[in-house]
């Protein structure tokens, strides 16, 4: 009988270049600060609104000919910390749904902000999605929102609990948006064994904040210390992807957006262009 592993597969991805992942960022949820449910009526209908927001991006998405898709709530902002409510899990899992369904021979991941990855795991779950994004798997950081400890044992005694062992974790290595002055001592090397001993599937590198660059040198110093996929997680653009080639996978958002703005629609002619950046790299 093999061993059982905890570490679940990464998705089936293109081979020869890296997968582009596309973000679908969901309007604010039920609740949050920014939602637009100014009255009774726009809030009743809000989840409809965010379910088709979903589907109709997911869709645009395969028909650009996208490798895989992340759905993330990031116009929740500020963002709570690790528990959100049954709202916005309820809300996402609908969309999640609708994702799937727009898209269903894509890999398709989700992150709940911030740090609620229990209730991505539920979402990923009860959708047959292949993956979720967690910040704070291993160490710890000081974000925006106070205090992330690392999770990495709760977490994954939490995925075998619930069945949700096929799903992959993906996980940051020096997660933007924070402070790592406590584990400045330690090498992207030392994060991404540990994180590798810890069961995690993929390991993200990105730059400070969102839209910011990651450097392009982390990715062989990361190879160097871990055989886990490797993936750009901010800053890609068709001029710089090229820098970002030996990469296994790239998550792009702000860069599909119009005017390159996180928190504007796709722009087809933004998605088509990184398409083509994807698949141009395999040829550099």
């Amino acid at each position: 009988m093999m061993p059982h592993t905890p570490v679940a597969p990464f998705p089936v991805l293109p081979s020869g270049r890296p997968a582009l992942v596309a973000m679908i960022h969901l309007g604010a949820l039920p609740g949050t600060p920014y939602a637009a449910a100014s009255t009774p009526e726009e809030a009743f209908a809000l989840p409809q609104r965010l379910i088709e927001q979903a589907a109709r991006e997911a869709a645009l998405y395969r028909d650009a000919g996208v490798d895989a898709i992340i759905l993330e709530n990031m116009h929740d902002r500020p963002y709570l910390r690790r528990q959100v409510g049954p709202e916005i899990t309820a809300v996402m899992t609908l969309a999640a749904a609708a994702a799937r369904t727009a898209a269903p021979g894509l890999p398709i991941g989700v992150q709940i902000l911030a740090g609620a990855n229990r209730e991505a795991l539920a979402v990923a779950l009860a959708c047959g999605l292949d993956f979720i994004r967690a910040e704070s798997l291993v160490f710890a950081h000081l974000a925006d929102e106070g205090w992330m400890d690392a999770e990495a044992g709760d977490l994954l005694r939490y995925r075998r609990a619930i069945g949700a062992d096929r799903v992959a974790v993906w996980t940051d290595v020096r997660k933007k948006h924070a402070s790592h002055a406590l584990t400045a001592d330690l090498s992207l090397a030392d994060w991404a064994r540990e994180a590798t001993f810890a069961g995690a599937s993929a390991l993200i590198l990105t730059g400070a904040s969102t839209g910011h660059a990651a450097d392009p040198a982390a990715i062989d110093e990361v190879r160097a210390a871990s055989t886990l996929p490797v993936v750009i997680g901010s800053g890609l653009n068709p001029e710089n992807a090229a820098a970002y080639r030996s990469a296994d996978a790239w998550i792009v958002g702000s860069s599909l957006k119009r005017g390159g703005i996180w928190n504007e629609s796709p722009d087809p002619a933004r998605v088509e262009a990184m398409v083509q950046a994807a698949h141009w790299v395999a040829s550099v």
